[in-house]
């Protein structure tokens, strides 16, 4: 579990240090980001997954990472996690390859947590 309790130690780091700088339009955009997660007509489960899709598509690790740790706290199974590596993949095309195997390896590390 080293690489999530890494990654989620810089990222409370960082977000606190930039939260830190009081600045009005980064503070909206968290919250923006917050907030469009939130159970609404579409579950937050539905929406994480997406959010993981489109960060796979848009080759952005730290998002996948995030969007993976959120995935498995909503309790996203592996057969459904595997659908949408699968969607992602077909959806952004072989250059997603490298950070499927990334989130991959990030989704066992998780999956360890509960053995």
């Amino acid at each position: 579990m080293a690489l999530v309790e890494q990654f989620d130690e810089y990222r409370s780091r960082m977000n606190e240090r930039i939260l830190g700088s009081d600045n009005l339009i980064i503070k909206r955009l968290f919250n923006l980001d917050t907030n469009t997660y939130a159970e609404g007509a579409v579950s937050s489960k539905t929406k994480e997954l997406i959010g993981l899709a489109c960060s796979m598509v848009l080759r952005c690790d730290d998002c996948v990472k995030y969007h993976l740790g959120k995935c498995y706290e909503l309790g996203v199974t592996e057969a459904e996690m595997q659908e949408v590596f699968s969607i992602a993949t077909v959806i952004g095309g072989t250059i997603v390859i490298p950070h499927l195997r990334r989130a991959v390896e990030y989704w066992d590390e998780l999956q360890k947590g509960t053995e």
